[in-house]
Parts: C-alpha cells; sequence; structure tokens
C-alpha cells in the first residue's frame, strides 16, 4: 500500500478515462463519437467475417435498366404486373414472392375510367356504347387482372410506415401479428409510426398478408437493422421479411417474448426475442431493445456481388427465362435502377440495393444467423471496463514504459479477442470503443504524466508577460506580484482565435517580403484592439491570433470586452480592405470564434520555450467555433456562455451544434450590434429568424420555408438563410425524428 499511496495522483489520473468510458457505457453520458467508433467497429468484424458466397434458394427479380427500357418507365400498368406474377407462379414455379413495392393508388393506364365517364355523359346517350364499355372492362381493369394473379397464392404484399405531422394513411394494412392485449399489460418499446402508405383495397384483400420495408437508419445514415416488428395504432405488424419467412413456414402465430429470469421486472420495456409458435414447436428470433435484427449481410451488393441471382423482370414478362428455372425459389421483385430511389447506404457500401436488404434477413432467418447486440450488452461493457481500467490504474504507475507498452498490448488484444470470440462463437455482438478508447487514454495519459511545468518566481512571472500582456496589465501585477503565479490554475475565461481568410491565396500572388509586410501591419491594427480591451495576447499561429480575457489580472467583464474586441476587430479589417482596394492590393476576410468557461490557465512549454496561455475543452470549443464562421458566412461566431455574459449586445443564435470532440451540444450566436444602437429593421429580422428557429426545431418544415421566405426578403444577400434553405430542402425529405434535438454535427476541426 505504501507504494500505492506515493502514486495516488497517477492513479488518479489513469482512473478518469474508465470513469468517462464507464458513464459511456452506463448510458449516463453518452459519448456520440465512441457509440460512432463502435459502429464503425461492428461494420469492420462484418466485412471481415461475411461468407461472400451464393444463397441459391433466393432469387431477386430486378425492375433494373434494361426492364424500364423495354416495358416503360414505372409505375407499370398492373396487367404488367400480372403477367410477371403469372409467369413466376404458372411457368417459373416459385414457392413464394414478396413485393418490395407498393401498390397504393389505383392502375387508371388503360383508360376504363374515362370510358365510363364518356358512358355516362358526353356519350350515353350514343346506342350501345355503355354496352360495349361493360364488355370490355374485364380485359381494361388492370388492378382486377393484377388482384386475380395474386389470389390464392404465396405472396406477400409491401407497404410502408411513416412519421410526421404531414403523414396520412393511405391504403389497407392487413392484420396486426400482436395486439396490445397480447402483451399481458407489459410496456415494449420499439419502433413507431403514425402513418402509412399501403396497398389499395382490392389488390390488398387478394393477398391479405403483406410487411413493411422500412429500415432503421443509424445516425450516421447506415443501414444495419431492420425492426422485426413495428407499432402503429396500439397494434404490431411485421416485416416484409418476416411476413416471407412465416409464410414459407406455415404461417405460424407470433408471440412476444419476454425475458424470463428474474433479473428483469415486469416493467422491462423491450422483448428479449419475437417468438414463431407452430403447433407445438416454437421458434425464437432474438432481437434488441427496438424489437430489430441486425441484418446478416452475405457480401457486396448488386448483380456484381454474387450473394444472390438477379433476374430482370423484362425476362420474365417476355417469357424469355426457361420454364421452371426458378422451380421452388424465394422471389422478392425490387429494384436497383438508381432513378427509382431504392439503393441504401449499408456496411457494404454507399449504394446498396435495399430489396437485398430484405433478400439478407430472409436468408439469415432460414440459417438462424441473426447477430444480436443483447440486452445484458450494457453489463458486460461495465463488468469489461472496470476489470481493465482497475489494472491498468494499478499497474502502470509501478512499472517502467517498456513494461507498460507490453501491458497495455496485452489487455487491449485480450479485449478485442473476446469480442470477436463472442461475434464468431456465439454471434453476440457486444460493445467494444469504450474499453478501446479506455485503455488507449489511460496508457497515453499515464505516460505523459509528470510533464507539466512548475511555476516559476513572481519576478520571472512579470518578466515573461511583459512581451504579451498590454503593459497596463503588467504595472498592476509588479504591485502586487504575490497575487500572480504562473502555476496553473483553473478560472472562467473568455478565449478568442481570430483566423484571417484568404490568406493562402494571398501567400500565392505576393512576394515573401510584401506578404510579411502586410501581415505585420494587419496583426499590429488587430493586436492594438485586444490590447485597448485589456485583453492578453496568447500566441501568433501564421494567419491566427490567439487572446483570451479576464487573466492574469481578474476582469469581471472579459466576456463583454472580448465581445467588443471582436466587433472592432472586424470592422477593423473592414477599414483596412477599404485601404487595400485604393491600393490594389487583395481584400482579407476574418473568422474570430469566442467562448467562455473554466479554462486552465498558465506557464507552459518546454525549459527552452515557454508561454502563458490557456488549454482546456472550452479552449477547444473556442477554437472549434472559429473554424464555423465560415461555415455560416458570419465574421464572429459566439458560445451561449459568452453570450451569457454579455447582455449589452443585440445577438443573432446561429444554430445548435456538435463540433468534434463534444458530445454535447453547443448554441452559437453571432453580435448584430451593441443593444443601444439596434436598428427597427434589424429587430424585426431577429424576431422572424427566432420563429424560424423554432419551427425548425419542431421539423414543421412547411412553415420554415415561409419564414425564410420573409428573412430572404428583408435581407437578400445573408448566407445563413440560404444555409438554411438548403438544409430545410434536404431534412423535410426524412421522415419526422421525435429524438432530434435540432443540433447540428461537425466532424471537423
Amino acid at each position: 500500500m505504501g507504494t500505492l499511496a506515493r502514486h495516488w495522483t497517477r492513479i488518479a489520473v489513469t482512473l478518469v478515462p474508465l470513469i468517462f468510458a464507464l458513464l459511456h457505457a452506463s448510458g449516463v453520458m453518452p459519448l456520440g463519437f465512441l457509440q460512432r467508433l463502435d459502429d464503425v467497429l461492428y461494420d469492420a468484424r462484418l466485412r471481415a467475417t461475411m461468407p461472400r458466397t451464393l444463397d441459391e434458394r433466393i432469387v431477386i427479380v430486378d425492375i433494373d435498366e434494361k426492364s424500364l427500357a423495354e416495358l416503360g418507365r414505372w409505375p407499370w400498368g398492373r396487367n404488367r404486373m400480372a403477367q410477371l406474377t403469372d409467369e413466376l407462379f404458372a411457368r417459373q414455379q416459385v414457392a413464394v414472392v414478396g413485393f418490395d413495392v407498393v401498390f397504393a393508388e389505383p392502375d387508371d393506364s388503360s383508360g376504363l375510367k374515362r370510358l365510363r365517364q364518356l358512358a355516362q355523359s358526353e356519350l350515353k346517350d350514343q346506342p350501345g356504347f355503355a354496352g360495349r364499355v361493360d364488355q370490355l372492362s374485364a380485359g381494361l381493369d388492370y388492378d382486377a387482372a393484377f388482384a386475380r394473379s395474386l389470389r390464392n397464392r404465396p405472396v406477400v404484399l409491401g407497404y410502408y410506415f411513416s412519421s410526421g405531422r404531414a403523414s396520412g394513411k393511405t391504403g389497407v394494412l392487413p392484420a396486426p401479428v400482436i395486439r396490445r392485449q397480447d402483451l399481458d399489460g407489459r410496456p415494449i418499446r420499439l419502433t413507431s409510426w403514425n402513418g402509412y402508405a399501403a396497398n389499395i383495397e382490392q389488390i390488398a384483400q387478394a393477398a391479405p398478408v403483406a410487411g413493411f420495408f422500412n429500415p432503421i437508419v443509424d445516425i450516421d445514415g447506415v443501414v444495419r437493422s431492420v425492426p422485426l416488428i413495428a407499432e402503429h395504432g396500439e397494434a404490431y405488424y411485421e416485416s416484409l421479411s418476416l411476413a416471407m419467412f412465416r409464410l414459407l413456414a406455415g404461417q405460424p402465430t407470433v408471440e412476444p417474448g419476454f425475458p424470463r429470469d428474474g433479473v428483469f421486472s415486469r416493467n422491462y420495456q423491450g422483448l428479449e426475442s419475437v417468438v414463431l409458435r407452430l403447433g407445438k414447436k416454437a421458434l425464437g428470433i432474438p432481437v434488441d431493445d427496438r424489437v430489430a435484427a441486425l441484418v446478416p449481410f452475405r457480401g457486396p451488393g448488386g448483380v456484381q456481388g454474387g450473394s444472390y441471382r438477379y433476374v430482370s423482370a423484362s425476362d420474365l414478362v417476355s417469357q424469355r427465362l426457361a420454364e421452371g428455372s426458378l422451380k421452388g425459389k424465394i422471389v422478392l421483385v425490387g429494384t436497383t435502377a438508381p432513378g427509382l430511389q431504392d439503393l441504401r447506404s449499408t456496411p457494404m457500401g454507399e449504394t446498396y440495393p435495399g430489396v437485398e436488404t430484405h433478400a439478407n434477413m430472409i436468408s439469415g432467418l432460414l440459417d438462424g444467423r441473426l447477430m444480436v447486440k443483447p440486452d445484458y450488452a450494457i453489463g458486460y461493457d461495465v463488468m469489461v471496463l472496470l476489470l481493465a481500467g482497475v489494472a491498468l490504474a494499478l499497474a502502470l504507475p509501478l512499472i517502467s514504459a517498456p513494461k507498460a507498452v507490453l501491458v497495455s498490448v496485452g489487455v487491449l488484444a485480450a479485449m478485442v479477442g473476446l469480442n470477436f470470440w463472442l461475434f464468431l462463437g456465439a454471434g453476440l455482438v457486444m460493445p467494444l470503443a469504450a474499453a478501446l478508447a479506455m485503455i488507449l487514454t489511460a496508457f497515453g495519459l499515464n505516460m505523459s504524466y509528470g510533464y507539466f511545468i512548475e511555476s516559476r518566481s513572481k519576478r520571472e512571472l512579470a518578466n515573461l508577460f511583459g512581451t504579451y500582456v498590454p503593459p497596463e496589465l503588467v504595472d498592476e501585477m509588479v504591485k502586487d506580484p504575490d497575487s500572480y503565479s504562473m502555476k496553473a490554475t483553473n478560472k472562467e475565461l473568455t478565449v478568442m482565435f481570430c483566423d484571417m481568410r484568404g490568406f493562402t491565396k494571398m501567400s500565392e500572388r505576393m512576394g515573401p517580403v510584401q506578404l510579411q509586410e502586410l501581415l505585420n501591419a494587419v496583426f499590429n491594427r488587430l493586436t492594438d484592439v485586444i490590447r485597448a480591451t485589456r485583453g492578453t495576447i496568447d500566441k501568433y499561429m501564421g494567419d491566427c491570433v490567439m487572446a483570451f480575457w479576464g487573466a492574469p489580472v481578474d476582469t469581471a467583464e472579459h466576456a463583454r470586452l472580448a465581445v467588443r474586441s471582436a466587433m472592432d476587430m472586424a470592422a477593423a479589417v473592414r477599414r483596412i480592405n477599404d485601404e487595400h482596394r485604393q491600393k490594389g492590393l487583395p481584400e482579407i476576410g476574418v473568422g474570430i470564434g469566442l467562448n467562455t468557461g473554466m479554462m486552465c490557465v498558465g506557464d507552459m512549454g518546454s525549459q527552452v520555450r515557454r508561454s502563458y496561455t490557456v488549454i482546456g475543452d472550452a479552449v477547444n470549443l473556442g477554437s472549434r467555433l472559429e473554424g464555423l464562421s465560415k461555415a455560416y458566412g458570419v465574421d464572429i461566431v459566439v458560445s451561449e456562455s459568452t453570450r451569457r455574459l454579455a447582455p449589452d449586445f443585440a445577438w443573432q443564435e446561429l444554430d445548435r451544434v456538435r463540433v468534434k470532440g463534444k458530445e454535447q451540444a453547443v448554441t452559437i450566436f453571432t453580435p448584430v450590434a451593441p443593444a443601444d444602437r439596434l436598428e427597427m429593421a434589424q429587430a424585426e429580422e431577429l424576431r422572424t429568424w427566432a420563429a424560424f428557429l423554432r419551427e425548425y426545431r419542431g421539423q414543421d418544415w412547411e412553415q420554415c420555408e415561409v419564414q425564410l421566405l420573409n428573412l430572404r426578403r428583408m435581407n437578400p444577400k445573408k448566407f445563413l438563410y440560404e444555409l438554411y434553405s438548403e438544409r430545410v430542402a434536404s431534412m423535410r425529405l426524412l421522415p419526422f425524428d421525435p429524438e432530434w434535438d435540432g443540433a447540428t454535427n461537425f466532424e471537423t476541426k
């Protein structure tokens, strides 16, 4: 214990990543980058272990470019679909057919509807016309022809669910497989929808078995899983792949499979499995907490992927395929044509045929080859993290660097090996990212410990400060040197990052001496502005200057002074550009980021060179905000913490963002003017903008477009409104997401 006691600080440092990893694993503080890393690791495991073989049981009838060229654009007349269906069952003798398309509207392409209208109006007095129309009806009613081809055949129709305020309900849903009363009063959490587009009644009655084809799209836009059961109106419906599997298995009933052991209470909101029961036989299909299953991809998708046989729909309609070629096959009718928009982003690639997703699910169900992330994955992750984290914390401080490397690599290899063994041997998808990140971070922190700079004498402190602190602040420090220390401390400060735009282009057009003179002149002007507001110059980094307010001399109004300095710097750059235009010099732009928060401030560096600087998460955020100024077309981007401490200015909220390295969303603003100088037109524009943001975060895209139209009339040249116009146009194509918090993710620095 004595040896451990001497290293308690280093042990505590090593335990820090363990704490964050445990907070993530337990769900108390989920870290988005770790979830994304887990997804990447899952994709890599999947690609490394998929069979990459042809499943001869399943055939995809492809409405491909060739079929569209031969038979015309989609949608085809239902008489074509009747021909296709008859060909599949009569000549090819397939086992079951599933349609990855929906027939949501009547087919009027034959002209029968118009003929009936004429028989009742303009030509009602024409002798024999109405009778002739009745004689032609049987051949021209394409919906009836298609319905006849489906009736009494093993067919599964497709449909889709939707969500959002504008979601409607069209067509006829199939009978639900589970009802609320089947749950024995136990609540479950699963994918829920409030709208649907199903098949018209005539077709739905002819083929009463149907399944939805909605996938689950993860936060990175990738489809990795498919819900087997989804909720609509307190009833529970099956997916297309599950419906086809049940049809093949003799239509077993569907039952909810709740956890059977005593660990879970009746309030556990999830299913352990979906149980298919046929007589005394029962099959449990494992599902995750969304009642979904991971798609067991066999290999790359498409005709060239080699996982499934593709047959062009036109070859079947034209009977170019030999009779019985598809005898006993499971057939999915879908499309790979890019124009029909059924291509998905999956772990296999960014343009994966959606119909093949269902084929993979059916193949996995037939083979019992479904991976699952079990409900106890959280407990597993916490246990592994505790064992590995505590072992590293107790071992690394006591051993040499080479041994520390060997121990860390050994623990890392053990975690990866256990994870792969569970993946391959038991079909369990267990989290891995938190353990990897914890081990690497613990090793890095442990090896880096002890390299912090010790404090220097107060005299050295004052001499050092004189190079980057305004002289008047140095004078204040010299009067009471005992009140100041170069020792690192945590303080609430405001940090600024200011980057010169267009510097790279200037460097290509100007000579070194001319460029140096121009850069020095600009920095002199900006430095004067910073010093005039009691700011501390941290450093110059190429064409960027970093400064902060509130240290070394305490300044209560550090946020307000920083904002004033930023606005004055932007104004100074505009004056510089006026001068450059007169001299024929290139113009420059400026991007400024401000953030207020707790920062570590002190004298840091090496024995060769030191600097009084600030570090910490709040500093990193300030740097990220500077980078966002270009994205939003403004000179200044300010965090919520800075805006709150600077109420003397009028602000325009720009967005809520998650920047690289931060899971928590941050609200960002730009200053418009001092509050006492705000013009009426500016005030009206800000009120309209606030109304737009409310509609935007409520996902009311119709109202968003109305507000944006008003804003662009008020300020037609403002880039911010063009940016949000593009966002709204893109996001209105997505279903309503009740869990979306309105934040924008930025993955680059």
